[in-house]
């Protein structure tokens, strides 16, 4: 990404044109104060926690602290984290060639500072995009105090500078974000040794290495995230540690299914069409996972299980429709047999329900659709789709069935149309389509005892 032409290239230039050091805490209050006060979305693709998690997290960059958020896998932590560079200028100055992101007027390192002095005004300024100005690092047991935050460089020794020497080292992670974003993943997972290594760059913001102190004042925004869990099983984050974040806020599931919803049809990449209606089940469905005492819910169901699920279905029907040559290729309620068997190594299941996880997971999407179909088709009288089905106008459907062949099975009946408007679907619309509507309302009455279903190999009839 290359900057505008327009801004300074010296350190003269700069100055002249206003471009003070300010804090990266205090711009990324005055940034978020603009875009509340316009109306802005300050966290675009942030679904489900306008009015929790948000405004905790607004609070504390507003009070210049930093941050750890805690919560189960898959409630979008990461995501919220990354978010965060839109708050940051789009580009700020930096001394070009430099090893950190210093600001030309306010050097840190003894190299800057020895430019800067040498130099003066003709300093010369490079522009930095606020993309650069983020550096996440994965916790992981392996992660060295080098990685974080520097190391005694032999190769610099090697040229002759003494073993004390400052410019001997080669700085970590956290040094090169100066005047940016660190964010720490799974933080209880960092060996707690090396943890103890951030203690200096969170309150004195200065760094130690191999016996000697470098005085850096380092400006940097530390954010990162835990499980509740790993306070007491992989590993925990140490006191001292724990105090120095100004702020430790719980993220949490989509508190509805409008949510589940919404997050499921931002993030999947679908290659076929699932109507509104299947989304919704499938919403339901990981609602139940959550609530069910089989699930481990101290694993938790993540959001990202509600994505695949989705991403599986929409396969399904892709498939049937290279099997059948029919098209578009549209899911239909068959499809979600597809999802237990593909997800089911994706939950943990308490212990003693070995052998029964099937079992559960069928009854439990069964419980979503039914809840799902109370929704979307309560009022609508479908018994005379009942009653055709049961003077012999039996429905089969499949993997290998395609919706011409669904909706020829049946008699022209008045219900259908409604049905389909209740669904979204217009009459005039492919028959695939139609009979994704058209096979709801069979799987809601057999879900309502009014019609048999017998499954086999893939295929499924109604019938009476």
């Amino acid at each position: 990404m290359t900057a505008p032409e327009n801004l300074p290239t010296t350190a003269g230039e700069l100055r002249d044109a206003g471009y003070l050091p300010r804090s990266v805490k205090s711009e990324i209050r005055e940034n978020l104060l603009a875009l509340l006060s316009s109306g802005g979305d300050a966290w675009p693709g942030i679904v489900g926690f306008d009015r929790t998690v948000l405004p905790q997290l607004e609070r504390a960059l507003l009070a210049g602290h930093d941050v750890v958020l805690l919560g189960e896998r898959g409630q979008g932590k990461t995501r919220l984290l990354r978010t965060l560079i839109g708050l940051l200028d789009e580009w700020t100055p930096v001394i070009a060639g430099a090893e950190l992101g210093e600001h030309p007027l306010d050097p840190i390192s003894p190299a800057g500072r020895r430019l800067a002095a040498e130099l003066g005004d003709d300093l010369p300024v490079a522009w930095r995009h606020r993309s650069e100005r983020y550096a996440e690092k994965l916790a992981t047991p392996d992660t060295s105090v080098g990685d974080l935050i520097g190391d005694v460089d032999p190769v610099k020794v090697a040229e002759g500078r003494s073993l004390g020497d400052p410019e001997t080292i080669h700085f970590g992670l956290v040094p090169r974000a100066h005047r940016g974003i660190v964010a720490v993943n799974e933080l209880p997972d960092l060996a707690e040794r090396i943890q103890v290594a951030l203690l200096n760059v969170m309150e004195e913001r200065d760094i130690q290495v191999r016996g000697y102190t470098l005085r850096l004042p380092l400006d940097v925004l530390l954010v990162a995230t835990a499980n509740p869990e790993d306070y007491t099983n992989r590993g925990r984050i140490i006191t001292p540690l724990k105090d120095r974040f100004g702020a430790e806020i719980r993220t949490h599931y989509p508190l509805d299914v409008e949510a589940e919803v919404d997050l499921v049809r931002q993030e999947a990449e679908l290659v076929a069409e699932v109507g509104d209606p299947l989304i919704e089940v499938l919403a339901r469905f990981v609602r139940q996972l959550r609530e069910s005492p089989a699930i481990d819910q101290r694993s938790g169901v993540s959001a990202r299980f509600a994505v695949a699920a989705a991403e599986t279905v929409a396969a399904a029907a892709l498939r049937r429709s290279a099997i059948t040559g029919e098209s578009p290729a549209v899911a239909r309620p068959v499809d979600l047999e597809s999802v237990p068997a593909v997800l089911r190594g994706k939950l943990e299941f308490e212990s003693g329900e070995e052998g029964r996880e099937q079992e559960h997971l069928t009854h439990l999407m069964r419980r979503a659709f039914s809840e799902t179909a109370r929704a979307r088709l309560g009022g609508v009288n479908l018994r005379p789709l009942a009653t055709a089905v049961g003077d012999g106008n039996m429905v089969t459907t499949g993997e290998r069935i395609p919706g011409k062949d669904v909706l020829s099975a049946l008699p022209e009946l008045p219900v259908l149309h409604e049905v389909a408007e209740r669904l979204g679907v217009d009459p005039t619309e492919p028959p695939t389509r139609i009979a994704a509507a058209v096979e709801f309302a069979l799987e809601a009455l057999f879900l309502a005892r009014q019609v048999a279903k017998d499954t086999d190999d893939g295929m499924a009839v109604y019938g009476s």
